[in-house]
């Protein structure tokens, strides 16, 4: 997988994580709004996470879901919003879900289509 597919795939991670939460809470902000500490996080994890290549990596992935969660709670801190703890329970299982999940399936994936070794 190209790291720049492997990146948007984590981009719209990220992306569906915060229109699910403003469409499920029924509030007016504004996606990139709620969104920018949360894709400011993710592309310093991606710094941090480019060390451990491919990027499509469960361990890969394990970090930059971290410094995700960790720094866009810290961001949105610091701004001024909310991060009760619910809310960082629900972030964390989804950006979990989402952001491991797609390279679970890709490491399957590509484990299924190459030659099995004997």
């Amino acid at each position: 997988m190209k790291t720049w597919a492997a990146a948007i795939l984590d981009l719209v991670c990220v992306v569906a994580f915060v229109a699910v939460g403003i469409s499920s809470h029924g509030e007016d902000d504004s996606l990139v709004r709620v969104a920018a500490p949360f894709v400011a996080a993710l592309a310093i994890g991606w710094v941090i996470a480019i060390p451990l290549k491919p990027a499509e990596s469960l361990r890969a992935g394990f970090v930059i879901w971290l410094v995700t969660l960790v720094g866009g709670m810290l961001l949105r801190r610091v701004g001024g919003d909310g991060t009760a703890f619910t809310f960082i329970l629900v972030a964390a299982g989804f950006l979990a879900l989402t952001l491991l999940g797609w390279r679970g399936i890709a490491a399957l994936v590509l484990r299924r289509r190459s030659p099995a070794a004997d």
